[in-house]
């Protein structure tokens, strides 16, 4: 009886893929499963022997011997936004009418900031190479956040990594409580033993008054995020201290919450209260290309007569007419960092919670 060709099928194994890439079976499995401290040279090595002998990892099987499901779970944590302005720098309430004290978390919102989109992206480059797989969640209510434990409690993921930007939002706490693996994108509002990446967002307001000073401008103002947030408030105090220690005592300011509309009516109240300004620091890009389009509807030219930093380096800086000078904030390491500190802690269970926090860099273009 003739043998079928499925039978006759051999199919490759690890010791097929260590044979065409030189290396022990041992070596291909630590890359196969996502070890850490494998060099980037020798994952190409494997990779490519993987592809060359047509090597499939028998997902099932690889489960059952390290207890992963190789699945990390990317969750965008959507509390709900409480509305309210915030004070100005001066004591006097200066936000926008019905402008929120917090970040605008809808899902639209989400996946329409740049912002987002640049976190995907580094989680994604990171996490490929070891053949770990996101699982996109959004946690906005009660039951989605019962759902990232359930997964996450069921080995459905792994871990999680969470961005969360409300600080009403009782997601971290939940993670903690239930001692379930997770790592933040920026620190919680309020303290708690987790692993997080964040930015040295004071040292970047800094940058912005350092760089608005430099060109001799001194009636400056500011669009703030929200001040409920970590970020909006550091930004905000690092210009304005700034600009106080080199003699600039009041910055008027008003809060927006990271969207262009928000940025657009900052602006006009901005020059409102300010007509004779001459530069504005806005905290992110979004708002600082609104400020942008009302400047330039009102017939100030920019750089010439208003110069105008923003915050981030996102595709919005670069596509803005004129291109805007910004802090960059460097999303991208800052989420594959992330990914691997959640991969440590996958490791080492026990291990410490430890945070690690990037530097702002001044981007010089035509703006300001």
């Amino acid at each position: 009886m003739a043998i079928s060709d499925a039978r006759r099928t051999v199919v490759p194994t690890l010791e097929d893929v260590a044979r065409a890439a030189g290396v022990s079976r041992a070596t291909v499995s630590r890359v196969v499963n996502g070890a850490p401290n494998v060099s980037s040279d020798l994952q190409r090595v494997v990779q490519d022997a993987i592809a060359a002998v047509g090597y499939v990892p028998n997902r099932a099987a690889r489960q059952l011997i390290t207890g992963r499901s190789g699945v990390i779970a990317l969750v965008m944590s959507l509390a709900p936004e409480a509305a309210g302005p915030g004070p100005g720098h001066d004591g006097a309430e200066s936000a926008a009418p019905g402008t929120p004290d917090t970040a605008d978390t809808s899902p639209d919102r989400v996946f329409a900031d740049p912002f987002f989109g640049r976190i995907v992206a580094g989680v994604l480059a990171y996490l490929r190479p070891r053949r770990l797989h996101p699982l996109l969640m959004l946690a906005e209510d009660d039951a989605s956040r019962a759902q990232v434990l359930d997964h996450l409690r069921q080995g459905a993921a792994d871990g999680a990594l969470v961005v969360s930007i409300d600080p009403s939002d009782p997601l971290p706490g939940l993670l903690v409580e239930a001692g379930l693996p997770a790592v933040f994108f920026a620190r919680p509002e309020r303290p708690l033993p987790v692993r997080y990446v964040d930015l040295a967002h004071q040292d970047g307001g800094r940058l912005a008054a350092e760089r608005l000073l430099a060109q001799g401008r001194r009636r400056v103002a500011a669009i703030a995020g929200p001040l409920a947030l970590h970020a909006g408030r550091a930004r905000l105090d690092g210009f304005c201290d700034t600009m106080a220690r080199h003699g600039v005592a009041y910055v008027p300011y008003t809060v927006g919450n990271f969207t262009q509309d928000s940025g657009e009516r900052a602006m006009r109240e901005l020059l409102e209260r300010e007509p004779e300004l001459d530069g504005v620091f806005a905290s992110n890009d979004l708002m600082a290309v609104g400020a942008l389009h009302v400047l330039l509807e009102r017939g100030r030219r920019v750089p010439q007569d208003v110069a105008v930093i923003g915050f981030d380096d996102s595709s919005a800086a670069t596509s803005a007419r004129p291109r805007l000078t910004t802090v960059r904030q460097p999303v991208e390491e800052m989420a594959a960092q992330m990914a691997q500190l959640l991969l440590e802690r996958l490791d080492e269970p026990k291990a410490q919670p430890r945070a690690v926090l990037f530097d702002s860099e001044l981007v010089v273009r035509a703006s300001g």
